[in-house]
């Protein structure tokens, strides 16, 4: 079964934000993980779906296990696809 375009896209964005804490760029991560820069760039904006062995050395290569980063994401996706684009609506007042 395939990865729903909500949650690759939530994975793309707990990547980048993982990377983007760790003030790493796409091509240090590569050549880390031996990934290639464009493949992660993909997956950073939901246009690749890892699979698990690639994912786990993402997730090394981010200082992560790979369920962290699924974590991460799936925290993503339950705030919506909205708040994954930064336009999610504030409900408050």
């Amino acid at each position: 079964m395939p990865a729903s375009p909500a949650f690759q896209l939530a994975l793309g964005a707990a990547v980048k934000a993982r990377r983007e804490e760790l003030e790493l760029t796409q091509e240090t991560v590569a050549n880390d993980t031996d990934l290639h820069q464009r493949w992660i760039s993909n997956v950073e904006t939901g246009k690749r779906n890892p699979s698990y062995a690639s994912l786990r050395r993402l997730a090394a290569g981010l200082n992560l296990t790979a369920s962290e980063l699924i974590a991460r994401a799936e925290q993503i996706e339950a705030r919506g696809v909205a708040a994954v684009n930064g336009t999610a609506a504030s409900s408050s007042p």
